[in-house]
């Protein structure tokens, strides 16, 4: 968990940040993770907030019926590509700093939460999601779009090893091998559905290869 005293602001990683942004336009151009997001957003409605906005490529598929998108992300070259993209959304989108282990807004305040590709790099898993429960309604949704644990344990052993040794260092804190449903399950919220698939879909697999895409609802306080 980060210190009381941990700047919200202070998450640099400038060489990360631009082959991220160049990775993840590539993705969503050639790789179907544009489809990913449209299916993600897919019904969300009322007020929104998403955590690791990254260079708020999501922005862009978020529904009409969505009132304000409060986008935390705590990278600030990427903050500044997702303050851009925000520009251009068709809904109100609100970019500000901040980690998701202290979410910088009031409790019980959103009708959904999303969670797209970040909860890998989360330096504390169950506080973020803690953090998720906390700023929720009672029965909101979290929509989430991770990659994790491969299901064979040959890959697994190897992401296991690669999160212990440079991938983390490599990728701007990534992890591989985390289980996100399930640690969302022992965060108190209900998975009402869950689809696993490997991205991209043919070739060689990579540590990240291993995706999930669903919704859960926010349990009792």
């Amino acid at each position: 968990m980060p210190s009381p005293h941990h700047d919200p602001d202070s998450v640099d990683h400038p060489l990360f940040a631009r082959f991220y942004a160049r990775l993840s336009t590539t993705a969503d151009a050639r790789g179907g993770v544009r489809d990913l997001r449209r299916e993600l957003l897919h019904g969300v409605s009322g007020r929104v907030i998403e955590i690791g906005a990254g260079n708020g490529l999501n922005f862009a598929y978020y529904p009409r019926a969505v009132s304000e998108v409060v986008a935390v992300e705590p990278e600030r070259s990427l903050r500044r590509l997702a303050a851009d993209a925000a520009l251009r959304a068709e809904v109100p989108v609100d970019v500000v700093p901040g980690v998701a282990e202290a979410l910088p807004v009031k409790s019980e305040a959103f009708d959904a939460a999303v969670a797209s590709l970040v909860l890998c790099t989360v330096r504390d898993l169950p506080r973020a999601l803690s953090e998720l429960h906390r700023v929720l309604r009672p029965d909101a949704e979290l929509r989430f779009f991770e990659h994790g644990r491969a299901p064979t344990a040959g890959m697994a052993a190897v992401q296991r090893t690669l999160d212990r040794t440079v991938w983390p260092r490599l990728f701007g804190g990534c992890h591989t091998a985390r289980e996100p449903a399930a640690a969302i399950e022992d965060a108190g919220f209900r998975i009402t559905s869950c689809r696993a698939f490997r991205l991209p879909k043919r070739g060689p697999a990579l540590p990240t290869s291993y995706c999930v895409i669903g919704t859960a609802r926010r349990g009792p306080a």
